[in-house]
């Protein structure tokens, strides 16, 4: 108990050491305005990825339809929140997108994640699509293909961040549990995991459920930082970027999903001046880490500050 408690604190530490060297360097102008949509974005896309990770990496389920789930959250925040611009009805719009991406997703899940690989696919990125239609045909609510401007912008990094934290903090708490062992568990061998038990149709929603309503929560915070949402920005491709972080940064790794964002982020923002260039230099670059490391940057590998801690005390102990 000493140990996992002294490991909180040191996660606990670097938080928040993240948390006021970002603070700092805006002081100071390292982070200027411009730079701040490239750190909010990359913010952002770390809850997408780290989401779909679970369902890919954890679950095994290769889902294509995350940005159904994140248009649902940016399209409840952009009409709740179109003719108010305090954080009350900021933060009820958010709740209500989750809320609204878990229905869908037990609706979706239930009969979908019955079917394996492509199959699996090809029926989530259907629902996306579908979703993605759906909102832009209800005219009267969305405004269609023209989307909503105007939002309210009350989100700034600072919440981005520590919903971030959350986020990630929630779906770790789920891995480490008994729950993500199970799913696990089914990730490995789905019919010895049945055999010996395991609810395999429940541990296969859980993980779909809690990816869409981070997704969710996301698209409302994607909603609120640019003022505007489409239905264009929720196409397939939003579901395969979010799916290139996750695959860049390895399958499996949630330290990875993190790595992945940031350096996508930053490459991304130092290739901006060569234009349309950019874009055969970005996939030039993923293609080449892709063939030297087709496992991703880390594979399955996690940072773990237990790591650390046992190999200190082991050299205090040797020592």
């Amino acid at each position: 108990m000493q140990r996992f408690n002294k490991n909180n604190v040191i996660w606990l530490g670097l938080i928040i050491l993240g948390f006021f060297a970002i603070k700092g360097a805006v002081a100071a102008g390292l982070i200027n305005n411009f730079h701040q949509i490239t750190l909010v974005t990359v913010l952002i896309n770390i809850i997408f990825a780290v989401g779909l990770n679970l369902v890919i990496g954890v679950a095994g389920q290769f889902s294509l339809g995350h940005a159904g789930f994140i248009a649902l959250g940016a399209y409840t925040t952009a009409v709740m929140t179109k003719e108010s611009s305090d954080m009350g009805t900021f933060f009820l719009s958010m709740a209500v997108g989750m809320i609204l991406a878990v229905v869908v997703a037990l609706i979706v899940g239930l009969p979908t994640l019955r079917l394996r690989g492509d199959y699996l696919a090809i029926a989530t990125l259907g629902v996306g699509e579908i979703i993605r239609v759906v909102i832009n045909n209800m005219r009267d609510i969305t405004n269609g293909p023209a989307g909503i401007s105007g939002i309210p912008k009350v989100t700034n990094w600072e919440l981005v961040y520590v919903l971030m934290v959350l986020s990630t903090v929630l779906i770790m708490n789920y891995v480490n549990s008994s729950q993500g062992r199970a799913t696990y568990s089914i990730l490995q061998d789905s019919i010895a995991a049945e055999a010996m038990g395991v609810n395999v149709t429940k541990y296969k929603v859980i993980p779909f459920v809690m990816g869409a309503a981070t997704a969710a929560m996301g698209g409302s915070l994607l909603a609120s930082y640019l003022g505007i949402v489409t239905p264009s920005d929720f196409s397939f491709t939003r579901s395969i970027d979010i799916l290139i972080i996750v695959v860049f940064g390895g399958i499996g790794s949630f330290t990875g999903s993190f790595i992945a964002a940031i350096t996508l982020g930053i490459l991304n923002l130092v290739l901006m001046p060569y234009g349309q260039l950019r874009m055969i230099i970005y996939a030039i670059a993923l293609i080449l880490i892709m063939i030297f490391r087709p496992g991703g940057l880390l594979g399955m590998t996690e940072f773990r500050v237990s790591n650390f801690t046992k190999k200190k005390q082991a050299s205090k102990e040797v020592g």
